[in-house]
């Protein structure tokens, strides 16, 4: 199970029953509504190219989604199956998407973490990414929302 037996290559609609394995089984991935498979094979379809697998020889071993709206690039829902980890594929497989962003003239890239997923935190510092403390990240359903269905805590 040498690194050189790992083919590296795009994420294809073709991946996505092993890639939603993958990421069911990995703490610190969290699946929701956005992650079924025609959300997905959508979102493959908007940034072609973009994402990653890693398999060594047919089994997945490394997937990771990226995309970009214009101006940023968006990393999500890396995962390395536990046995694959410390060799350098996380990385791997991220500096490639990187590499593909910036061909693409996208000069940065976000990523969201899970606030209490410290080994997450720790693997990313390590590559060379940075909290933000100037930010939070605020989210809402898109459906229509008339005044009387508003989240109580939203004060307006």
């Amino acid at each position: 199970m040498s690194s050189n037996d790992i083919a590296v290559s795009a994420m294809t609609a073709h991946d996505l029953d092993d890639v939603l394995a993958l990421w069911s089984q990995t703490n610190g991935v969290g699946l929701n509504e956005s992650d079924t498979p025609d959300q997905l094979r959508a979102y493959l379809d908007r940034n072609p190219g973009l994402s990653r697998v890693a398999r060594d020889g047919t089994r997945l071993v490394a997937a990771v989604l990226c995309g970009h709206d214009g101006r940023r690039g968006y990393l999500n829902h890396l995962a390395v199956l536990p046995e694959y980890r410390g060799r350098g594929m996380g990385r791997q497989i991220v500096e490639t998407c990187l590499g593909a962003l910036t061909g693409l003239g996208i000069l940065k890239c976000n990523i969201f973490l899970y606030a209490d997923n410290e080994p997450g935190e720790q693997f990313w510092s390590r590559c060379g990414w940075t909290a933000r403390s100037d930010l939070k990240v605020l989210q809402r359903k898109t459906t229509v929302q008339g005044p009387a269905q508003n989240d109580s805590n939203n004060k307006e």
